[in-house]
């Protein structure tokens, strides 16, 4: 499959709709196409790409398309030196240079850049562990509409806070449901065709998620390692936005909500957890105070 070379699109119209079959496409499609919108991910992009590129492409052909989107930092040239990574391990490639257009509007310019019947969206500071790659284009063959993702593992976190946070978190139910998809996500073709164009939602990926039902959603061996905010005042901020998120799709899309399917945390789980985490159960519990405390204010904020 051709190697295609970075290029720069400075005029996009964001949110035009996806069409419904990625292959109506005049030009080489591949089977999967990564895309991965990135703004101001100079930190970050480097060992997303490397974690990504370590293992050759799928037989059939794979692409990275990055959005870099609004970038004022090296995101963009951090990016291309990837190329011949990414070409020597039988990869496309593709850097789109945008203006900022916000995360749905780069996922939609990765949308129409892209050429490849399964659709994987992954954010640039995830690193996806060996083996995904191959586990999420076999859990996407066939025409039945799936989704897909791997177990997510919560990166070492600097502060002593933000560890203890995470430690408790993991263990609720969302985080502990097959496939919670935050980071890292699979389409494949019909699956794809569930929605047009990204909404300009906080959360895309619990939006796409819930378009799926439960038995429609597959969890693929091997893991990605996704990193936590790190501080109290940052946990308190990008909780306060991952309730907004949850809150606008219960108002805009409340028919979605039945596909969430997770178990419910009883009174009885809660205490056993607080008692075998104190410190752990301590932190999640003024974190939570703190979110009440002020309502969201509508903003982006970044997940980490």
């Amino acid at each position: 499959m051709m190697c295609l070379q970075p290029r720069r699109r400075d005029a996009v119209d964001p949110f035009r709709p996806a069409p419904h079959n990625p292959l109506d496409r005049n030009k080489e499609t591949a089977v999967l196409s990564v895309i991965i919108p990135a703004h101001n991910e100079e930190g970050w992009i480097g060992p997303c790409l490397d974690h990504l590129l370590q293992e050759p492409a799928p037989d059939a052909g794979a692409e990275v398309v990055v959005v870099a989107n609004g970038c004022t930092d090296r995101t963009v040239e951090l990016t291309q030196t990837r190329a011949g990574q990414a070409e020597a391990q039988g990869w496309g490639f593709q850097v789109l240079d945008l203006p900022g257009l916000g995360k749905p509007g780069a996922l939609n310019a990765g949308d129409r850049a892209a050429s490849g019947d399964m659709r994987l969206y992954l954010d640039a500071d995830v690193r996806i562990g060996p083996g995904v790659i191959a586990g999420l284009v076999r859990a996407l063959s066939g025409s039945q509409p799936r989704y897909a993702s791997a177990r997510p593992r919560i990166a070492a976190a600097r502060s002593g806070l933000t560890r203890h946070y995470a430690r408790f978190w993991q263990q609720l139910p969302f985080a502990q449901s097959p496939a919670p998809g935050f980071g890292l996500f699979a389409v494949n073709a019909t699956g794809r065709a569930r929605w047009d164009e990204f909404p300009r939602l906080i959360s895309d990926d619990t939006f796409v998620r819930l378009l799926f039902r439960p038995g429609e959603r597959i969890e693929v061996k091997g893991s990605y390692e996704w990193p936590m905010v790190e501080g109290f005042s940052a946990l308190v901020r990008v909780r306060r936005r991952q309730d907004a998120g949850v809150a606008e799709i219960n108002r805009l899309h409340p028919d979605l909500i039945a596909n969430e399917a997770k178990p419910r945390l009883t009174k009885g789980a809660l205490i056993g957890m607080a008692l075998r985490d104190p410190v752990g159960f301590a932190t999640y519990v003024a974190v939570s105070l703190a979110v009440r405390a002020k309502p969201a204010d509508g903003q982006w904020t970044r997940g980490r």
